[in-house]
């Protein structure tokens, strides 16, 4: 889904002033310029020289990742698997409605998880409210533990997206407790099955227990999705700066982090098109990922690339 907040990161004009020093000096930055003086950032390691490093690093060639993707619609299982297939997708977020276990929806969830493992692909179970954070308990009774039951599924993708619901703008950092207490609930309910999770860009923006939001939901979980919507990788304001700090954090962390790019429909304004891929081509398309790719490809943090969302992906032009 789409990250409603912000468009731009606060430290984005820092960003555009890293961004343009020349390939000499960026190369003269080494590993120790992934950080600067902690007084420019309030305590924080800046990440600036680490998103213009990772834009100078687009030229070295760096193995692929395997690719995930967002599978809101299940009616199409075997369409799906070889999208999937063809499009070089290891893993799949597919989207499990409330007690599956009686839904009508459970006939091609079945058939998508029995594909897609003969085809060698890991299939999660996505869901996700806003409204999660407000009755977690709930959560795992009637969505949680029936998907699991199943069997369809070896770990569990939450797309809460906390700050789609009105409180946030009131009393946000009690959301920002209650859905950190969701996550460390679903954690637990989930067992062995590994959690991951949706976060936009600026979560790095948001304060929570001392540190940052993304940092929060990384050490809850065993992965991360940055929605870092963009239809420009480079630049101050594209794909790869923005998700630049939450690469970074996974890399210290030890947890892997895939950057989201979008292929639906977001409406014609200028904010909506430049989020989106919407209206170009599977080619222009490509380009895009493999500068992300390229950028990040070295850094022990970046997982690759997530699509949202399949349908969105099969209707792009060649």
């Amino acid at each position: 889904m789409v990250p409603l907040r912000p468009l731009l990161r606060p430290s984005l004009l820092r960003v555009a002033r890293v961004l343009l020093v020349s390939a000499f000096a960026v190369g003269a930055l080494g590993t120790a310029g992934a950080t600067i003086a902690q007084a420019a950032t309030g305590g924080q390691a800046s990440t600036a020289p680490f998103a213009a490093q990772a834009v100078a690093a687009q030229a070295v060639a760096a193995p692929a990742a395997p690719r995930a993707m967002w599978v809101w619609d299940t009616s199409t299982p075997a369409a799906t698997v070889d999208l999937a297939v063809s499009r070089g997708i290891g893993q799949l977020y597919a989207a499990v409605p409330p007690h599956v276990d009686s839904s009508p929806e459970l006939a091609s969830l079945i058939d998508l998880s029995r594909r897609a493992r003969a085809a060698g692909l890991r299939v999660d179970a996505l869901g996700g409210d806003p409204g999660w954070v407000d009755n977690p308990t709930r959560v795992v009774d009637s969505w949680l533990r029936p998907a699991l039951a199943t069997g369809l599924f070896t770990g569990v993708h939450a797309d809460i997206e906390p700050y789609t619901g009105t409180a946030w703008q009131t009393k946000q950092a009690t959301v920002v407790k209650k859905y950190l207490a969701t996550l460390d609930t679903l954690r637990t309910s989930a067992g062995s099955a590994p959690l991951e999770a949706d976060i936009p860009f600026w979560f790095d923006g948001v304060a929570a227990n001392g540190s940052t939001l993304d940092r929060e939901v990384l050490r809850r979980t065993a992965g991360v999705t940055v929605m870092a919507y963009r239809n420009l990788a480079a630049g101050p304001d594209g794909s790869v700066a923005l998700s630049a700090a939450e690469v970074q954090a996974g890399t210290q962390l030890g947890r892997p982090v895939r950057v989201g790019q979008e292929t639906t429909f977001l409406g014609d304004g200028p904010a909506d098109t430049k989020q989106t891929f919407f209206g170009q081509t599977g080619t222009q398309f490509e380009a895009q990922l493999s500068a992300i790719a390229g950028a990040f490809g070295e850094s022990p943090g970046f997982a690759g690339i997530a699509i949202h969302d399949a349908s969105g992906y099969a209707a792009l032009a060649p």
